[in-house]
Formats: C-alpha cells, sequence, structure tokens
C-alpha cells in the first residue's frame, strides 16, 4: 500500500473511531476525544471540522467557569447511515404487508413469534445460575452483536444500567410500537430476579435508550 493510501486508512479509521466514540458518549469535546485516541487535541479538530462539512457532526457551546466557551461536539441526524439500520425499508414494508392482509390481530401475532424465537435465543446463550450482573453483560454481548452498541454501567449494589447507544431497528420500532414493548417484556424474562425500568428511549426523541435493572429486594 502507497503512502497515501495508508495516510488516507489512517485518516478514515481515525474519523470513524471519533464518530464511533461521540455515538457512545454524546456530546464531547475536542481534549476528551484527544484522550480517548491518544492524539492532539489539534488533530482532533481538524478531523471535526472535516466530519462538519460533510454533515456527519455539529458543535454547540458550553460556558465554562474559566476561559472561552468549550464546543461540545455531537452526532447529527446524517451519521445514522453510518450504522446499522436492520434493512428498515424492508422491514417497513413487510410490517405494512402483515398488517394489510391479517389485521392487528396479525400483527401482534407476528410479534408473539419473534418475542418467542428472540427469548430462546437470548436464554440458551445467558447462563440462568449466574449472577445479575454477569447476566447483564452476557445480555449486552448478544444486544452489540445485534448492532445495539450496548454496554452496562453499575450504579451501586444491585442496581444497573444497560445502555443501548444505536437502535438498529429505530425505523420499523417507530411504526411498530409494540416491538419496544416487546423488547422490555424480554429483558424482564430473562432476569426474573430483578425489576426493569425503560429511563430513557430514542423513539422519544432521546440519544439513546437506557433500561434501569435493580435487584428485588
Amino acid at each position: 500500500m502507497g503512502t497515501n493510501a495508508q495516510k488516507k486508512s489512517a485518516t478514515n479509521r481515525t474519523r470513524r473511531a471519533i464518530v464511533n466514540i461521540l455515538k457512545q458518549q454524546g456530546a464531547t469535546d475536542a481534549q476528551e476525544l484527544a484522550s480517548h485516541l491518544s492524539i492532539s487535541a489539534m488533530a482532533v479538530r481538524q478531523h471535526l471540522y472535516a466530519l462538519q462539512a460533510e454533515q456527519l457532526v455539529t458543535y454547540y457551546e458550553e460556558a465554562r467557569e474559566m476561559g472561552r466557551p468549550a464546543k461540545l461536539w455531537q452526532l447529527t441526524p446524517a451519521a445514522d447511515r453510518l450504522f446499522p439500520d436492520g434493512y428498515a425499508d424492508l422491514t417497513l414494508s413487510l410490517l405494512d404487508s402483515v398488517k394489510e392482509a391479517f389485521g392487528e390481530a396479525g400483527l401482534e401475532q407476528l410479534l408473539d413469534v419473534r418475542t418467542r424465537h428472540q427469548l430462546e435465543a437470548y436464554q440458551s446463550a445467558i447462563p440462568a445460575q449466574t449472577s445479575l450482573g454477569q447476566k447483564l453483560e452476557a445480555l449486552a454481548s448478544l444486544r452489540t452483536e445485534e448492532g445495539y452498541m450496548a454496554e452496562i454501567q453499575t450504579l451501586d449494589e444491585g442496581t444497573f444500567l444497560l445502555i443501548e447507544n444505536h437502535c438498529p431497528i429505530c425505523a420499523a420500532a417507530t411504526a411498530c410500537t409494540g416491538l419496544c414493548a416487546r423488547e422490555l417484556e424480554i429483558f424482564q424474562r430473562i432476569l426474573l430476579d430483578a425489576v426493569v425500568e425503560r429511563t430513557e428511549h430514542i423513539i422519544a426523541g432521546e440519544r439513546r435508550c437506557v433500561y434501569r435493572v435493580s435487584r428485588q429486594d
């Protein structure tokens, strides 16, 4: 590979890494991005301005106690195309076809089948005789493989956050809210010894989906 091609490849990798960090963390300043990537803040800003020219990122200013306001960079809706979309157009078309052919009852039956298959797949992959934290880590790994960019945060003893930074079925879930309801049901059935509550929701306009998981007393 020639020198120019190597530089282009390195540039693309760095910009993709920036996009991934912004997807996972939300609005972030150049200095923090630089610390993640082990490059200078000036180099990060050059990449950010290039991504801004492609309309993939934007920023807003946040006042700081000392010095000038900080620019906090975040992804634009146009950046969604860089992440898995779960074949949105095909899924929407199929949902509309099922509803037209079989009505709401048929759609509910389809969701029942999908829920059963998904539950069986998770149950076979997540050992029942493990701690709540271990179950959540296994669930997050499965969800990440499906495109949800999932991670676990521990709040305190027995309380966790399951965070999904991306929704690969967002378009379908917007058109069919039953998909989101069924996912919450699946999590609760997988985590029988816990209470699961959705606290943030992409469909409601928030950046990510977050589930608060607490061990039952």
